[in-house]
């Protein structure tokens, strides 16, 4: 039976300019190449190492369907469907959603894609957004079933460079990047690097790209570090391209079979202790439901607070907690009508 108690709140870039083609340009440049590629596409961790879902290690059971995720204001990702875990991390001893650094998302199937324009924003406002960074100006495309890169090697004078690749999955669930074009001022750095007999296993040694692997001149990658918490984890089966955005598969086939909980735009959290504002449920029984199941769930870990005040919730006979949510891309245009409204 679940029983919500209350708690206190948890704590929470032509001759010099040719330059480029050395070793440290091109290691810029393929790990830009490799970080725009696998965002959002992470290799097993320890974590999946870790035991079942259960009380052993405090992982409350989650289930998505047609959820749009925001990690910040520009970044998401859209959960077509996702089964797993919460896990908690950092020595907490449950997720507190207060605090997205105490647990990480376990995916054991499901769907999750990501845009060109989220694949951008990672790279520009939070990759590579430190002072000194090399790279700058980087925008992202699929272009005939490949990854495309553009941007500017800022510490060699803003030269324009473009990459593109093609993306799949490796037998034990990791990502293979192969880069088939590099240039850099129109001209094709990777025939360089052929002819100076160079290879990027040469040029990326291990610990200077974090999540980066090589396999003769092929990329093996795992960014989970570079994004965002709450971190997502998973064994990645397959990639595709669907529009502007890129489809990863988690877990195969066996998420077909899964039985949903629910019809619509639900995320679900069932087991263990999970906190909430003042609120901790044991033996969690909650269910966040989309109040408007017309268009896909707009959901933002740092403004849930807002957005189920502005709904409604539910108490079942076992003590389980159904709350009807506002979208928060609803609750903004909301906001900004009120503003226009005032002038």
């Amino acid at each position: 039976m679940g029983v919500c108690d209350l708690q206190p709140n948890a704590k929470d870039h032509c001759s010099s300019r040719l330059s480029f083609r050395s070793r440290s340009s091109y290691h810029s440049i393929c790990a830009a190449f490799c970080i725009a590629a696998a965002i959002l596409i992470p290799l097993p961790t320890a974590a999946q190492n870790k035991s079942a879902a259960g009380k052993d290690n405090g992982a409350v059971r989650v289930q998505m369907r047609n959820v749009v995720y925001h990690f910040t204001d520009s970044v998401a990702v859209h959960i077509e469907t996702l089964n797993g875990e919460v896990v908690p991390v950092g020595g907490n001893k449950f997720p507190v959603f207060d605090d997205a650094k105490s647990f990480n998302i376990d995916i054991s199937s499901g769907e999750i894609a990501i845009s060109t324009s989220s694949l951008a924003s990672v790279l520009n406002s939070y990759v590579f957004a430190r002072p000194g960074s090399p790279l700058t100006g980087i925008s992202v495309a699929i272009e005939n079933g490949r990854l495309k890169i553009k941007g500017k090697l800022h510490t060699k004078g803003d030269i324009p460079f473009e990459a593109d690749g093609v993306l799949s999955p490796t037998p034990d669930g990791r990502i293979r990047l192969h880069s088939e074009k590099i240039k850099a001022l129109h001209i094709s750095v990777k025939g360089l690097m052929d002819l100076f007999n160079v290879q990027v296993a040469d040029l990326i040694k291990t610990g200077k790209v974090p999540g980066v692997a090589t396999d003769h001149n092929d990329l093996i990658l795992d960014l989970e570090k570079i994004l965002p918490p709450p971190h997502i984890e998973g064994k990645v089966t397959a990639i595709r391209f669907a529009g502007d955005t890129l489809v990863q598969t988690f877990g195969g086939p066996a998420g077909k079979s899964v039985k949903y909980l629910r019809l619509g735009n639900y995320m679900s959290y069932q087991g263990n202790t999970l906190r909430f504002g003042k609120l901790t449920m044991s033996d969690a029984d909650l269910i966040l439901i989309d109040m408007d199941p017309r268009d896909p769930f707009d959901f933002y870990l740092a403004h849930y607070r807002e957005q189920i005040a502005a709904g409604y919730a539910k108490i079942t006979p076992n003590f389980g907690l159904r709350v009807y949510v506002k979208d928060y891309n609803k609750l903004q245009r909301r906001r900004r009508a009120r503003k226009t409204n005032k002038k």
